[in-house]
């Protein structure tokens, strides 16, 4: 008898010690760690988490103690009044077809406003099932989001006119871009392009969001309608996000470095200023998808290891322009990359550069001690 009370209230004692969801799984593993007094590394293995994962989630309460566990009980009305004065002014407004929203606005219009739930609620205890999905010419007449043209070079029209435009720093450019024969530059080495989009055309639009100082290609949706930034890029419109952030992934290896030294060529012949000094580092940049034959490196951002593309990056220490990148490196060959840019850029600018700024992990001190003698040979 006694055996079997104390198994049902074991059994009992498992509904809260089980977690069924995430949230309930974080609230007993935080629980388990600052009540109980439990390891990180204990309690992480008790609800399932990885070691790292679960300092982050310990870093992430502490920034929000506060943070909701459980849900407070939904308040609201469960049915409506027969007598509310508003009923029959909504099931005539079903009766014409319009949504729970249009009627919304159709009673906000009279000066009543109610909640689309609570107008739900009267349409179903009046028998009202839900509406099929509507094709746009059968909704009521309301503004829409004004579309942006599709981006095509042929459209472009290129007769005088005035507008107003926030890129307008952005012709200060021109004069040195109408010396590049940007067909020749990209186009002929490979990049991909349209009838509609020409690479040269692509091209210049990245360029422009990147002169002007947008972080991200996302951002271009609340610039699609300006005129300048289209102009720039020698289109009728610039292209749309998706268009923007597929891009690089169109473009085959091969044909970056053949664009990249003749880019180099062209910005030398336009006789602009060439560094000195030099930041040099390496950059981690993960991969999250599965079955990849990447190695691993450090993820500073993350602080762990993880399969990823490392990129050696070299960054002019007064402008901060990123001007060389090698996104070829591998573990083996990784304190040899150096040496690979200062070889670069003795070949293109004919002397070696005058300040390399790195710390101890871009190479070895062994290697580093080789690299000097060998670079002074060059």
């Amino acid at each position: 008898m006694f055996n079997n009370k104390h198994k049902k209230l074991t059994d009992l004692s498992q509904v809260f010690l089980q977690a069924v969801n995430s949230t309930h799984r974080q609230y007993e593993a935080l629980r388990a760690f600052f009540v109980d007094k439990l390891p990180s590394k204990e309690a992480a293995r008790r609800f399932g988490y990885s070691p790292g994962s679960f300092r982050v989630l310990v870093h992430d309460f502490r920034q929000n103690p506060s943070r909701p566990f459980f849900l407070a009980p939904a308040k609201g009305p469960k049915t409506a009044p027969k007598s509310d004065p508003l009923r029959e002014q909504i099931v005539q407004a079903r009766k014409q077809n319009l949504s729970i929203y249009d009627i919304r606005q159709v009673l906000r219009e009279k000066g009543h406003s109610l909640s689309p739930t609570y107008i739900g609620i009267i349409l179903k205890e009046e028998g009202f099932a839900r509406l099929p999905r509507r094709a746009d010419e059968e909704r009521p007449e309301h503004p829409h989001p004004e579309k942006a043209p599709v981006a095509d070079v042929q459209q472009l029209d290129l007769a005088s006119r005035q507008f107003r435009s926030q890129f307008g720093g952005l012709f200060l450019f021109i004069p040195y871009l109408t010396e590049i024969d940007w067909n020749a530059v990209f186009e002929a080495n490979g990049f991909p392009g349209s009838k509609m989009i020409p690479a040269a055309h692509a091209i210049r639009s990245l360029l422009g969001l990147k002169l002007y100082g947008t972080a991200r290609h996302s951002h271009v949706m609340s610039e699609v309608f300006d005129p300048g930034l289209a102009l720039f890029a020698g289109l009728n419109c610039i292209p749309k996000r998706a268009f923007l952030t597929e891009y690089s992934c169109r473009i085959g290896p091969q044909a970056h470095p053949k664009a990249m030294r003749q880019w180099f060529e062209a910005m030398k012949r336009l006789g602009l200023p060439r560094g000195e000094s030099f930041d040099l580092d390496f950059h981690a940049i993960p991969f999250h998808g599965e079955d990849a034959l990447l190695q691993k490196h450090y993820v500073s951002r993350r602080s762990r290891r993880q399969k990823g593309v490392l990129a050696f990056v070299a960054q002019d220490a007064d402008t901060h322009v990123f001007c060389y990148g090698n996104a070829q490196v591998r573990k083996e060959n990784q304190n040899d990359v150096v040496l690979e840019f200062v070889r670069v850029w003795k070949e293109r600018t004919g002397k070696l550069p005058r300040e390399l700024i790195f710390d101890s992990k871009l190479t070895t001190y062994s290697n580093l001690a080789n690299s000097t003698s060998k670079a002074l040979s060059l």
